[in-house]
């Protein structure tokens, strides 16, 4: 395997740790589960402060309710592989921009 390919895999890793750390997080401040409903509130301070949590954590979400839909309402496979899909890209490009700021900020 390639230098490249293992980074890649190490980004999507952190990735996909840092929304189930944020979701945690948010659980352990707010003592409710952080999900997609919290822009559904209107034109708010809240709904407003609501979009970078989701934007970093919704490959947890993603994976989350997927997993939890295919258990409970028998969801087809093909559903439950695109749903997969969507959620690893998604913690590919997070974790991407997440590591491109810690070289900026010279953490790494």
């Amino acid at each position: 395997m390639n230098p490249h390919s293992v980074q890649m895999l190490i980004v999507l890793a952190f990735g996909f740790a840092v929304a189930g750390l944020l979701s945690s997080a948010y659980q352990l401040v707010t003592s409710r589960l952080p999900s997609f409903a919290l822009l559904t509130t209107g034109p708010s301070l809240h709904s407003i402060a609501a979009v970078p949590l989701l934007i970093i954590a919704a490959p947890f979400l993603i994976m989350r309710n997927t997993l939890l839909g295919a258990r409970e309402e028998g969801r087809r496979f093909q559903f439950v592989f695109l749903a997969t899909m969507i959620a690893g890209f998604w913690s590919l490009m997070s974790g991407q921009v997440l590591v491109m700021s810690l070289r900026a900020c010279g953490v790494v």
